[in-house]
C-alpha cells in the first residue's frame, strides 16, 4: 500500500485543485460533523495534500496530518505551514510520540482509512491517541456500482491490459473496503469506539466546477490512477504515440455518457461515519 501511494502521489498533487472541487461536498460534510474549533487538537488520517488540514487550521484548531506517502505529506506541509504533518503508517505508529502533544479531540479522514491491512487494530491504534470523548468522523465509499467514477474511462484501459486488473474482494484494503455499512460499524465496535453512526451521503462529483466540460480533468484522473499508471507503463510503449492517443480518445468517448449539461458529472455515494471514544484505550 505504501508503494501504491508513493507511485500515485504525484497525480494527486498535480490534480489537487480538481479533487478539492469535486470532493467539496464530502469535505464540508466531514467538517460540519467534526466541528473543528480553537482549543481542539485534530488528527487527519491519510491527509493527502491537506484539504481537511487547511480547513482545520483555518478554524483555529491544532491540525496534525499523517500520511504514508512522503510526497503527499510534503504537499500538505507546503499548503498548511501551521500544521504538523508526519509520514507514518497510522495503523501502527505511536501517533502521540510522532506528533507530541495532548491526546486528539477529533480524528477525521476523507477517503484515507479504507486501506488498513487490519482495520480493527488500526482504529484501536487511533483511539489510543485520543482523549476520552473524542470524536471520529470519516467518509468512505459505498459500492462501486453506486460510484461510476471508478469505472467510466478506466474500464477502457483495463480491457486492454493482459492480464486485466483483478477486482477487489469484498472487504479487501482499497477504495471499497468499507462498502458494507454493518461491517464498518462492527470494526469500529471491535476497536472500542462507541456511539457509532454510518449514514448514507449522496453528492455530485462535478468536473465542470470551473465552467469547462471537465473532460480533460477527468482523463487526467483516470491516467493518474492505478489502472491508468499501469496502462501507461505497459501499453504506451507497445502502442506508440499515435495508437496511444487513439486509446485515450476511447477513454474520452466512454466519459460521454456522464456529460450532463455540458460537463462531466458523476453521482457519488459514500458513508459518513462517526463514533466517540468512550474512554482510555
Amino acid at each position: 500500500m505504501r508503494a501504491n501511494w508513493t507511485e500515485g502521489a504525484a497525480g494527486w498533487v498535480a490534480n489537487e485543485a480538481v479533487y478539492d472541487a469535486v470532493f467539496g461536498p464530502v469535505t464540508r460534510a466531514i467538517l460540519d460533523a467534526a466541528a473543528p474549533a480553537p482549543g481542539l487538537r485534530v488528527l487527519d488520517v491519510g491527509c493527502g495534500t491537506g484539504t481537511l488540514l487547511a480547513a482545520t487550521d483555518a478554524a483555529g484548531a491544532a491540525a496534525v496530518g499523517v500520511d504514508i506517502s512522503a510526497t503527499m505529506a510534503e504537499a500538505a506541509s507546503r499548503r498548511v505551514p501551521g500544521a504538523t504533518v508526519i509520514v507514518e503508517d497510522a495503523q501502527t505508529a505511536d501517533l502521540l510520540a510522532a506528533a507530541p502533544g495532548t491526546p486528539f479531540d477529533r480524528v477525521v479522514s476523507r477517503f484515507g482509512v479504507m486501506f488498513f491491512d487490519d482495520p480493527v487494530a488500526a482504529f484501536a491504534n487511533l483511539r489510543a491517541a485520543c482523549a476520552p470523548g473524542a470524536r471520529l468522523v470519516f467518509a468512505c465509499w459505498r459500492g462501486e456500482a453506486e460510484n461510476p467514477v471508478f469505472t467510466a474511462g478506466t474500464r477502457v484501459l483495463a480491457a486492454r491490459l493482459d492480464p486485466p486488473p483483478a477486482p477487489e474482494a469484498p472487504g479487501e484494503p482499497g477504495p471499497m473496503a468499507f462498502a458494507e455499512s454493518d461491517r464498518t460499524a462492527a470494526i469500529l465496535k471491535a476497536a472500542g469506539w462507541d456511539g457509532i453512526a454510518v449514514d448514507a451521503f449522496d453528492f455530485l462529483l462535478d468536473y465542470g466546477f470551473d465552467g469547462g466540460d471537465g473532460v480533460e480533468q477527468r482523463i487526467a484522473g483516470v491516467l493518474a490512477g492505478r489502472t491508468g499508471r499501469l496502462a501507461q507503463e505497459q501499453l504506451r510503449p507497445a502502442l506508440g504515440d499515435d495508437a496511444w492517443e487513439s486509446l485515450v480518445d476511447e477513454v474520452r468517448a466512454d466519459l460521454d455518457a456522464f456529460v450532463i449539461d455540458g460537463a462531466v458529472r458523476f453521482p457519488g455515494a459514500v458513508w459518513l461515519v462517526s463514533a466517540t471514544n468512550p474512554g482510555p484505550a
